[in-house]
């Protein structure tokens, strides 16, 4: 599995801490180290990893190439502007298919917590067992501890099973809910909390792009061929600029029909504010 960590936030919920040059993924909030080498660390320690990307915003790339270590030089994306999360996973998507074909790529956010190595990675290696089998796109659902207003949901089919009661089919996805939604889905026990976590092959969600984000998928496209080669950055400055804001929830999975959750039982917070 490549992992591609999304670097690319500004961090704005941590003001006056955080600024644009500092963003969140790159402050020591819960220790001596940064979000970003947190979510390095952590992933540097699963057995199944064969590299690790970050992708970030143009004006970030220099402060992360001499912040992080642990991931070369070669190995950070760089986004002429960021376009929100389905843009950058598509962008990482061309690098990895381009490396190895048929690969499986994870998809992590650089700034969340994370407790409990061993339950995280049995849940990531459930769904590589299923996304390996299967032209299927995964998402890590959390077990939901409190009616949080702040985080997706998502409802799983506990009739569709898809791997030994711990991974399930996808009802529906719900958006920051209000409380009394909250405390419904946690009292109806068929919702997940959101983690943005994300598992499945570069080519199924490039096809999933082009069923579901077809205009954006043919923008993509154009610089599929420039990969590798001397017109890269310029095929991708001009493009990416057509490129318009989508996120991969509401883009891609809210839509699609070939989805999976796995019941994740690690502890998780995306430490999205100060409180």
């Amino acid at each position: 599995m490549y992992c591609v960590i999304m670097a690319g936030g500004r961090g704005t919920r941590f003001w006056p801490y955080s600024r644009k040059n500092r963003p969140k993924q790159m402050l020591n909030i819960l220790s001596e180290k940064s979000m970003l080498q947190m979510t390095v660390d952590r992933l540097r320690k699963l057995h199944n990893v064969e590299d690790i990307l970050i992708v970030t915003r143009a004006d970030l790339a220099d402060s992360i190439r001499k912040h992080v270590s642990g991931v070369p030089s070669e190995n950070i994306i760089i986004e002429p502007e960021g376009k929100n999360t389905a843009p950058c996973i598509s962008l990482a998507a061309l690098h990895i298919a381009k490396r190895k074909k048929n690969s499986i790529m994870g998809v992590f956010p650089a700034d969340h917590l994370i407790v409990g190595h061993r339950p995280f990675y049995q849940s990531l290696s459930a769904a590589l067992d299923l996304v390996s089998k299967n032209k299927i796109l995964v998402t890590l659902g959390i077990i939901p501890s409190s009616p949080h207003t702040g985080y997706g949901y998502i409802q799983y089919n506990k009739k569709k099973i898809l791997k030994d009661g711990i991974a399930f089919g996808v009802k529906t996805f719900a958006e920051k809910p209000t409380l009394s939604a909250a405390k419904r889905f946690l009292k109806s026990g068929d919702f997940f909390w959101n983690s943005g976590i994300f598992v499945w092959k570069a080519s199924v969600y490039m096809k999933a792009m082009e069923d579901h984000l077809p205009n954006q998928y043919d923008i993509i496209k154009n610089i599929i061929s420039k990969v590798g080669t001397n017109q890269y950055k310029s095929s991708l400055a001009s493009e990416w600029d057509r490129i318009s804001q989508e996120s991969v929830d509401y883009g891609i999975l809210e839509k699609a029909n070939n989805i999976g959750v796995i019941k994740s039982g690690f502890t998780w917070s995306d430490v999205g504010s100060w409180n």
